[in-house]
């Protein structure tokens, strides 16, 4: 009985297996026979590796070359002395020096006051969107350097030009009130001309990451960060004096202290 039961099992498989060797077999020379037809077949059949045949420019695949340790390094470096030779000579034609000169935000007309309060909320304003472009676009093409170099030399051209005026006019509006309010503090007459320079350095470096190295994209961050810093502590110090005048923070007094000194050493004739 078992052996019935096998010999029909088997038969049963054997008739299954006929009946669907015609649609493998199709199945398979129709997949062989695409193959054998496919374009990229075709061409990888008719290369000759050893040819000497010349290859067509659009198949030619260019690499560029590497970088000299000059490019990669070495202008960076001159980028950065750049910054602080131009800071040794706004120092060396600029001395600090005490002037006759006395000046109060508090004196200027109200409208003044209000102008100067202001432009310098809607600075701060500016700053902040100025940090999400900029997060916005590293973002979008992964780093600063990929950004630049896309970019082309028309558009990084009038995006030069824009930032120039942008960073100019910005600093001079309000370093101008800020250092004349606080002319006796020595070190606050650094913070507006070194946010300057920061800003130029800055820009400069946008050209070295898109024809130069990439490297230079640790300079735009650094000089992004100064002129950010040395932007904001004017602004702060302007919105609080001019919108807290009771509120004095320890720089307001040593600056009326050196006011007071130089009074007592340079009285009215």
């Amino acid at each position: 009985m078992q052996g019935l039961i096998a010999n029909s099992l088997f038969s049963i498989l054997l008739t299954l297996t006929a009946s669907f060797r015609a649609p493998f077999l199709a199945l398979f020379t129709v997949c062989f026979l695409s193959l054998g037809a496919s374009p990229a077949l075709a061409e990888n059949a008719e290369f000759d590796f050893f040819s000497d045949a010349p290859i067509a420019e659009e198949e030619l695949v260019i690499v560029p070359p590497e970088k000299t340790a000059w490019e990669d390094i070495g202008a960076p470096i001159a980028l950065v002395v750049f910054f602080f030779f131009s800071c040794f000579l706004i120092n060396w034609f600029f001395p600090f020096k005490q002037t006759g000169m006395e000046f109060d935000l508090h004196n200027l007309p109200i409208a003044a006051q209000r102008g100067i309060g202001v432009a310098v909320i809607l600075y701060g304003i500016a700053l902040v969107f100025g940090a999400m472009e900029a997060h916005y676009q590293v973002h979008l093409h992964g780093d600063a350097p990929s950004y630049f170099q896309q970019m082309g030399e028309g558009k990084l051209i009038a995006f030069t030009h824009a930032h120039l005026f942008g960073f100019t006019t910005s600093f001079f509006i309000i370093g101008i009130p800020f250092s004349m309010h606080f002319s006796r503090l020595k070190v606050y007459q650094w913070i507006f001309p070194v946010g300057l320079i920061a800003s130029l350095t800055d820009i400069i470096s946008w050209w070295g990451m898109k024809y130069i190295s990439g490297n230079f994209e640790y300079i735009t961050w650094a000089c992004g960060l100064i002129f950010s810093v040395c932007f904001m502590w004017m602004l702060i110090g302007l919105v609080r004096v001019l919108f807290f005048p009771k509120v004095k923070w320890f720089p307001d007094f040593i600056n009326e202290d050196n006011q007071r000194r130089f009074k007592e050493e340079h009285p009215p004739e």
